[in-house]
């Protein structure tokens, strides 16, 4: 199967090695990857912060960028589900209204997609210690994902899971909120650093690099040892 990538802007500019692991864990499920070098941004920021029209330009860009039949695949729930769920809102009186809805269709969350399209859970990972699963709103809300990452690392070898109290409240990064309202951000961020701690994990994991940035930013504020890591890393480790 052929698939297209997405890389968003914050991995491409600041977590590279999140996308090289998603293209090593697709690979060995014997995907061929393609990369579109002229993509940018899926338009989220834009968007979320009340700017439609800057926002349907890039969005207009994201639409031609990867136009096909491929599936797309991505890993970040956010960028997903806002291409999911607010593409066909942005382009309802518009020209580029069916290739809205059929590019909504054709992107994938990178473990929705090795779950649910490849129906492949297990990639030879390895990874000893204990870690905590951490529910981004988007995968949770955006995306309707619990299972899907929980499956795949159950399947990592050495790797014990352990769920944290209020495991679906929001980590408080949500992109601009973290810089407008940033007491509320810190203190949500605050406490999952303190849920996750209280579980003994070594790793925090999730889908979405962004929560994992602010989680992170929280956990070296508060001195603990928690290391975050990104599904793809925990799956492309050990082989």
């Amino acid at each position: 199967m052929t698939v297209q990538i997405f890389v968003p802007c914050f991995i491409d500019q600041l977590y590279p090695d999140v996308a090289f692991n998603m293209v090593k864990v697709l690979e060995k499920a014997g995907c061929t990857v393609k990369y579109n070098k002229n993509q940018t941004c899926c338009g989220q920021p834009a968007f979320n912060a009340g700017f439609h029209g800057e926002a349907k330009e890039v969005c207009t860009k994201f639409l031609k960028d990867f136009e096909g039949s491929e599936y797309i695949v991505a890993p970040s729930a956010s960028c997903v589900g806002f291409v999911k769920n607010y593409y066909n809102q942005l382009f309802e009186n518009s020209a580029y209204k069916s290739q809205a809805e059929k590019t909504a269709g054709r992107i994938h969350e990178f473990s929705d997609f090795l779950i649910n399209v490849l129906k492949q859970d297990s990639f030879g990972a390895i990874l000893n210690g204990k870690a905590t699963y951490h529910d981004s709103c988007a995968a949770l809300r955006e995306c309707k994902l619990k299972t899907e990452p929980r499956q795949l690392l159950s399947n990592v070898a050495g790797l014990e899971l352990v769920e944290m109290n209020d495991v679906e409240t929001c980590c408080g990064f949500g992109g601009t909120f973290a810089v407008k309202f940033e007491p509320i951000s810190t203190a949500m961020g605050d406490q999952k650093v303190t849920n996750a701690a209280a579980t003994g994990a070594d790793y925090l994991i999730s889908t979405d690099m962004s929560c994992l940035m602010h989680i992170d930013g929280c956990a070296r504020h508060k001195g603990t040892d928690l290391k975050v890591l990104h599904l793809a890393d925990v799956l492309a480790s050990g082989w």
